[in-house]
């Protein structure tokens, strides 16, 4: 579902993980524009995860989208506290997706050397 909200929003380029080791082999060959990463995994926690993305040098500035069906404020709270940037609680609509997902993009422009200028990413 994901993969294909992101489509929707023009991103043509998505690799999707069925596990937290396979995401920090994608994570390891490249630094993506975005990551969404559930919560539940079947080998890592995606808490476990999310504080491998903002320990590695080279990926502590990716925005982090953590999506659940856990929504309660504690879970919410655990993700911002290991780094995530925003949290989506299953189940949620292309609109909402797209709101989190533009921003968090919007913003992660801004941040890099120069504010962006000259820099088509999706």
């Amino acid at each position: 579902m994901v993969g294909e909200f992101l489509h929707a929003l023009g991103i043509e380029r998505v690799l999707e993980a069925s596990n937290g080791r396979a995401a920090m082999e994608f994570l390891a060959a490249g630094r993506p524009d975005l990551v969404c990463l559930d919560l539940t995994l079947p080998d890592v926690s995606g808490y476990d995860l999310c504080e491998y993305i903002r320990g590695t040098k080279a990926l502590a500035t990716v925005p982090v989208l953590m999506i659940s069906a856990r929504g309660t404020l504690l879970d919410r709270a655990q993700a911002e506290e290991v780094g995530a940037d925003g949290y989506l609680t299953k189940p949620f609509s292309q609109d909402e997706f797209n709101q989190q997902v533009l921003s968090m993009l919007a913003r992660n422009v801004k941040a890099l050397p120069g504010g962006g200028k000259n820099d088509a990413r999706t």
